[in-house]
């Protein structure tokens, strides 16, 4: 499974990407929304993790630029802003799920296997 990582804290990424690789997933690491939308539009990527603070492109417009691209790939989203207007906007808008920051690479994980095939 090709799973994409737009996420620009360093720290986080490195962390989700070792437990996305040690879990026999393959990852594309983006740092910012811009390099992120553009993976999407090359590569046949199965699940989409975006945080929503990006450089150059938030992970809301992300989102968008999946769905208007009628790619039906989940996405979960990341935030360190717990808001519910936050949340609710990216449900609106097609997120499969959210995270609220921290959060364990063990529940990111739980969640990412509801997507997956058996």
């Amino acid at each position: 499974m090709l799973i994409l990582i737009a996420e620009d804290d360093e720290l986080i990424l490195k962390t989700i990407e070792h437990k996305l690789l040690k879990e026999g997933h393959d990852v594309i690491l983006t740092r910012n929304g811009k390099d992120a939308i553009d993976t999407l539009q090359k590569e046949d990527i199965d699940i989409a993790i975006a945080d929503i603070m990006m450089p150059f492109a938030s992970g809301i417009e992300i989102l968008s630029a999946i769905r208007s691209m009628n790619k039906k790939i989940p996405v979960i989203m990341l935030s360190s802003m717990g808001q519910e207007e936050v949340i609710l906007n990216a449900f609106d808008l097609g997120a499969s799920d959210f995270i609220v920051k921290p959060f364990s690479p063990n529940e990111l994980m739980l969640r990412i296997k509801r997507f997956t095939p058996n």
